[in-house]
């Protein structure tokens, strides 16, 4: 074999290697994959689509926090809005700050992915900045959203019809309540068409609401020890407490062992008005 074939066939056989090794070691695109593309963490896809995991995680300054200075604060701050930049391509991270509303704690996050384990990556890599070992952690809920279940175009088209037509009216909202919810297993186990009738009259009596408050509802049995994580935005807090009035007097509201423990209310804030008033 003269030189210039055997370069040839060099050269085709390297070629062929490379080709089955990329066969190999290229993973195929799947479904999920597509859709993470799709959705990119565009804001309003993510919160309206299912299937994408919400973790709430709560916090307390530590008191060493207090005896840094008041420039030191405002970079450590800063630092993490730069890791939520850095992850903003695989989670949607918002803050709200509770200092001041209870004395549990002073924010906490609301973060949004495709997939629960760029969550954590996130969470570890904030818990190693700065303001990460400056708090403590209190509370933290895991839940997945779902298409409806109970109040359905099929099942109850009037109702559903009235459901997905009410439209938000109100100010800009100022407040976010979080309110984690277990239910019994009196609940669980009754059929399903006696919690459907039990859904139609708590959506029953949420309708005249949705003008003034905004809700999110999140899955969270066996992801959490809650069954239900309920989210809400409004400005209107007369209002708010009018609503979760109306739910406390529905028969459904029996069938609850946790409802709350912890209500955590916060103040919605924009990402450059946070950190000057985390940093205060």
């Amino acid at each position: 074999m003269n030189q210039f074939l055997a370069g040839g066939f060099l050269r085709n056989l390297l070629a062929g290697m490379v080709a089955v090794v990329m066969a190999v070691v290229m993973v195929p695109v799947t479904a999920q994959d597509q859709k993470a593309e799709a959705l990119k963490m565009d804001r309003s896809k993510i919160l309206s689509q299912p299937g994408v995991f919400g973790v709430f995680t709560t916090y307390k300054w530590l008191p060493e926090w207090y005896e840094l200075s008041l420039s030191e604060r405002m970079d450590y701050v800063s630092r993490v809005m730069e890791l939520i930049k850095k992850h903003e391509d695989s989670v949607l991270v918002d803050v709200y700050l509770t200092a001041g509303l209870g004395g549990r704690s002073d924010f906490f996050f609301r973060i949004h992915s495709l997939e629960l384990a760029k969550v954590q990556t996130f969470l570890r890599e904030f818990r190693q900045t700065a303001i990460g070992k400056h708090v403590e952690v209190l509370d933290t809920l895991i839940g997945v959203t779902k298409p409806l279940n109970y109040i359905t175009k099929e099942r109850l088209p009037e109702l559903y019809a009235g459901l997905v037509s009410a439209t938000y009216t109100g100010d800009i909202p100022r407040y976010a309540i979080v309110i984690p919810v277990k239910k019994s297993a009196e609940w669980w186990n009754l059929s399903f068409d006696q919690r459907l009738v039990e859904m139609k009259v708590h959506t029953l009596s949420t309708l005249e609401y949705m003008g003034s408050i905004k809700r999110k509802l999140y899955h969270s049995t066996g992801l959490d020890d809650a069954d239900f994580i309920t989210y809400f935005e409004t400005s209107d807090l007369i209002a708010f407490n009018n609503l979760l009035t109306s739910l406390a007097s529905i028969p459904e509201n029996k069938y609850h062992v946790r409802w709350g423990d912890p209500i955590t209310l916060g103040t919605i804030l924009g990402p450059e008005k946070i950190v000057r008033v985390l940093a205060e």
